[in-house]
């Protein structure tokens, strides 16, 4: 018998596993790990392992067929669930890679704009305005653009008009017609919601961008729900306010004598892709249903959403800010497989500065090596008909549309902005994201885990125009920009192989709040304890990092003798004990909490 012979005697043997089967195995592992108790029903392993997201969704660990969903439609077919286009991006040998450009050094921005062009970006994102691209200065930037093949997108919060003015002269001189994507950029609600220009929203702005737009071929509006998200919104805040924003464009347009169809032409969006993927997939997929149903409703003809989806700027950190570049490839990724037809993979250094080309190289070529590498295109919606993928499309579509309504029926997304009732719901979420956060919970690599005291980061020129970004591993960050200047004595107990767990989990835990740790070493008794304390200079804060079995026979007398020594606060390793100590560290502690204590005692 041939290899092949036994494979398709295997595979006609048709052997069938069933869901006690899986539960029974991975119980198993559970056990081994310590995450399921040994008399615990096996079936317990769903909620030991289901991840629940800021919004009370499911994330199972397994999809199954027992849940129904609405069919999803083909792809470039309403509820365009599955895709804006038949194809989706593999119609366009892989999505639009879309730079950003946002240097107000104008002659640097020049040279960055021709080296993306010349190096696999589609097109541009100008962030025009005070601090960023003069508007006087757009001629210069697209002077050797062909803008007929390059879409243009402005971001112009200060004042969209006189950007859109800009950009319109610029297409009327080059005498051509803008390439299928430029859009105008204007967003007034957006706008409010970072807190540019007056903190007013005129609506009337945004309608004069779009007939101005209108009449050059190109699109006026772009609904940026990213504002939202670097406030810190959750993922269904994230799309209930863009259909919110998106209603409020339609209307105004409307009453300005647009068609409900020419109002919906006018307007893109854009979304925030994070480093969750099934989440990101399925809100870009629940978002093309939600805003066709929109359509719907209005009267319009249901067209496929036009997104823009970029990199999160709150999930990127600006310690070890290299682990950006392994976010962004996985947001771009969840992007590009939700069916973004744009994509902007942000630099790596964007939390520490205006990029350099190093950083915009790596950022372009996140998506080169996903179309052209890794194919990730050639399939029109690849999670599509997956139950997980389908299932939680459903729950963020659902979950948007409950709050979209509520918006809508208590006066609309501008009253929300306007009365801040909107930054309440938005609070809620980061309070909720901070306490899983704080307890690590929610792990940020470089920033919470495995911090790296000693690292070196590269310095970078300050942005000309900022606006807040609630930046995930801000609290820990503000610890890091000002360091402890003392350490924390860790009395190891025992060798090397008896402590090390302890005594690491300890002193990444010190890291991440900018403290550092003199470590003892393996030390046989309670004298060797006290001298390498000695030899540290004698710190006012030790911590006991060893076994259990040590901690009974000789931690009281370790810490007895340390604090006859000097030490003023003493910090075990694991859970409290019958010991004499101020303070503990194990799995699960407020990590946040426990290094202010500890920064306040070194102080």
């Amino acid at each position: 018998m041939t290899v092949s012979d036994s494979v398709h005697v295997a595979l006609a043997d048709e052997p069938s596993f069933t869901a006690a089967d899986w539960e029974a195995a991975t119980a198993a592992v559970l056990r081994k790990l310590r995450r399921l108790a040994d008399d615990a029903p096996d079936a317990d392993v769903w909620s030991a392992l289901t991840h629940t997201t800021l919004d009370g969704l499911a994330i199972t660990p397994l999809g199954t067929p027992a849940v129904d969903v609405p069919a999803p439609g083909l792809p470039g077919s309403a509820p365009f669930t599955r895709g804006a286009g038949v194809a989706g991006n593999a119609e366009l040998d892989g999505w639009d890679v879309r730079a950003w450009f946002a240097d107000p050094d104008v002659d640097l921005t020049v040279d960055h704009v021709h080296t993306d062009l010349e190096n696999g970006v589609n097109s541009l994102w100008l962030a025009v305005g005070d601090g960023a691209v003069p508007s006087s200065s757009l001629s210069t930037v697209l002077e050797r653009v062909f803008v007929d093949l390059a879409p243009v997108i402005l971001d112009a919060p200060d004042a969209p008009l006189e950007a859109a003015q800009a950009l319109d002269a610029v297409l009327a001189d080059k005498a051509v017609t803008p390439a299928e994507g430029t859009n105008y950029g204007a967003d007034p609600i957006g706008a409010a919601v970072r807190g540019a220009g007056d903190g007013e929203t005129d609506l009337s702005v945004a309608v004069a961008v779009a007939q101005l737009a209108r009449a050059r071929g190109a699109r006026g509006i772009v609904v940026d729900a990213t504002a939202v998200h670097d406030a810190g919104a959750s993922d269904v805040q994230e799309l209930a306010y863009s259909l919110a924003a998106g209603v409020a464009y339609l209307r105004a347009l409307v009453d300005a004598g647009f068609t409900i169809d020419d109002a919906a032409a006018q307007v893109d969006f854009r979304y925030a892709a994070t480093d969750e993927q099934f989440v990101t997939i399925a809100k870009l997929r629940a978002a093309r249903r939600l805003w066709s149903r929109v359509l719907e409703l209005s009267g319009a003809t249901p067209v496929g959403q036009r997104q823009h989806a970029v990199t999160s700027r709150p999930m990127y950190s600006a310690y070890d800010p290299y682990v950006n570049m392994l976010r962004a490839t996985v947001a771009a990724f969840a992007a590009g497989v939700g069916g973004a037809q744009a994509v902007t993979a942000l630099p790596f250094d964007e939390p520490i500065g205006l990029p350099v080309p190093f950083s915009r190289r790596i950022a372009r070529n996140i998506s080169s090596l996903l179309i052209s590498e890794s194919h990730v295109a050639t399939v029109a919606d690849a999670g599509g008909g997956a139950h997980l993928i389908e299932h939680l499309t459903d729950e963020v579509a659902q979950a948007a549309w409950t709050m979209f309504g509520e918006l809508d029926a208590d006066g609309g997304i501008v009253a929300a902005v306007a009365d801040g009732r909107l930054s309440e719901r938005i609070d809620a979420v980061v309070a909720e994201r901070e306490k899983l956060i704080a307890t690590r919970a929610r792990p940020l690599t470089g920033v919470s885990e495995f911090p790296n005291l000693a690292e070196e980061r590269p310095e970078r020129r300050p942005y000309g125009r900022s606006f807040p970004v609630r930046r995930w591993g801000a609290s820990f960050e503000a610890l890091r920009n000002d360091p402890a200047t003392s350490p924390v004595f860790v009395a190891t107990l025992g060798t090397v192989a008896q402590h090390t767990a302890r005594a690491t989990f300890l002193t990444n835990l010190l890291a991440a709040g900018g403290v550092d740790a003199a470590i003892a070493g393996a030390t046989a008794d309670v004298a060797e304890v006290v001298e390498a304390y000695a030899t540290a200079g004698k710190p006012a804060v030790v911590a006991l990092a060893g076994p259990d079995d040590l901690y009974a026979e000789r931690g009281a007398a370790t810490i007895e003798a340390l604090r006859a020594a000097g030490a003023r606060r003493v910090i075990l390793a694991g859970k409290t004990r019958d010991l004499s100590v101020d303070d503990s560290a194990a799995m699960g502690v407020d990590a946040l909490a426990f290094l202010h204590r500890t920064r306040e005692a070194l102080a």
